[in-house]
């Protein structure tokens, strides 16, 4: 008997028990008198992790996309020039918003396994002197090729190159497990999804803007009603919501950022390195490659792993699922066959990712890859732990 899929997936992701008991409570009213006294510290909160002093979140019952759209539609205008990088399916899809909201859209098309082309930006901006560019569109972890990119070095790059243009960052599969710095960065719009690092099932895009941003707003003719901020700042002021909102996952979100803080921001991120650099180490011992073109790129929230031309990645996958109970992530658009992803975010483990990196390693025996048995696993586990601790015991 299955009890529980052991879910590998880039998202959603694994949602604690806490957070599951949280969620699970009668319904409650939206509008009663006590309700700011949990919506007003969500929004407080999640400044901290933005790591924002005066930035503008908002929660809306959506999903990350509609978190793009609502970044876009309340601070451009119809026909606005905006510059994006391609490089996995969700970059590429936010690009294909762009374009199908009317924005004159400049794209980058870049190597998928490579991330934001910080260099090229640069010299596209500097070139734009009558900064006809308003805003700039990085992601910065696309889910599909494993590529985490460098924002605070785009905004380097925008700074050398003088321009004024809004940054606004994809950080759906980032935010919660990688580090983010929404100040420091000069970052004017992120957007995040409640299903990824937050470790909540899909339902809430949450985003926040810069001053900026609200400026820009002001100015914004673009066609929009359900993503208004207009309507959520007027009320979310008071600790409300224009509509009904999603008020177990709101409940739900109170749970899961005590446990982040509890644990603390940082210790989150240094645990979400480990974990991945355990399955980065198993990879490299079955001699696979990753998607990522250079460590440099390496996600620290999933890896895309590259399979023999005589494996077929579907296959893999759907081994795994049928014979094992584990789902991994499939490869998308141009990667479909050619790779599989482990996702290892949120509410993840050591010992969870070990019984990943075995079962990834099973279905690929199963399916012709002439790998070792074990190969994976071992070295795996040297670093977590198991001979590296021994040979530094040993030393000491």
């Amino acid at each position: 008997m299955r009890y529980h899929t052991g879910l590998f997936i880039p998202g959603p992701t694994n949602v604690p028990d806490q957070v599951r008991r949280a969620m699970n409570l009668p319904q409650e009213d939206m509008r009663s008198p006590d309700f700011p006294k949990l919506t007003l510290p969500l929004f407080a909160d999640l400044k901290k992790v933005f790591k924002t002093e005066t930035g503008q979140p908002f929660i809306y019952p959506s999903s990350g996309t509609g978190g793009w759209e609502a970044v876009l539609t309340n601070t451009l205008n119809p026909g606005d020039k905006v510059l994006i990088s391609t490089f996995g399916q969700f970059s590429l899809l936010w690009a294909d918003m762009c374009q199908r909201l009317g924005f004159e859209t400049v794209v980058v098309d870049c190597e998928w396994g490579e991330g934001v082309p910080v260099e090229t930006f640069h010299d596209i901006l500097a070139k734009d002197k009558g900064h006809t560019i308003r805003a700039v569109l990085a992601t910065q972890n696309e889910t599909a090729t494993g590529v985490t990119s460098d924002i605070a070095g785009l905004r380097k790059a925008m700074d050398a190159a003088g321009h004024p243009a809004l940054l606004y960052v994809d950080g759906v599969s980032s935010v919660g497990s990688i580090d983010f710095r929404m100040d420091e960065w000069g970052v004017d719009g992120i957007v995040s999804g409640s299903q990824k690092g937050f470790m909540l099932p899909t339902g809430l895009a949450i985003i926040c803007v810069s001053q900026k941003a609200l400026e820009a707003h002001k100015s914004s003719k673009f066609p929009r009603c359900f993503f208004s901020f207009e309507d959520m700042m007027r009320t979310n002021k008071d600790g409300y919501f224009p509509y009904t909102p999603a008020t177990t996952l709101l409940r739900g979100l109170r749970a899961s950022l005590d446990l982040m803080f509890e644990e603390g921001l940082e210790n989150v991120f240094a645990r979400h390195n480990h974990i991945a650099t355990g399955v980065r180490k198993a990879i490299e011992a079955w001699g696979y490659e990753l998607c990522a073109k250079e460590p440099k790129w390496h996600s620290d929230t999933v890896s895309a792993i590259k399979v023999p031309a005589n494996i077929d990645a579907v296959k893999v996958i759907r081994h795994a699922f049928d014979r094992y109970g584990v789902s991994f992530g499939s490869g998308l658009n141009k990667l479909s066959g050619k790779v599989f992803r482990i996702g290892h975010l949120g509410a993840t483990s050591e010992l969870l990712l070990l019984g990943a990196v075995a079962a990834a390693e099973m279905s690929l025996v199963d399916c012709g890859a002439d790998i070792e048995l074990g190969s994976g696993v071992a070295a795996c586990q040297t670093w977590y732990g198991g001979r590296r601790n021994i040979e530094a015991a040993k030393a000491a």
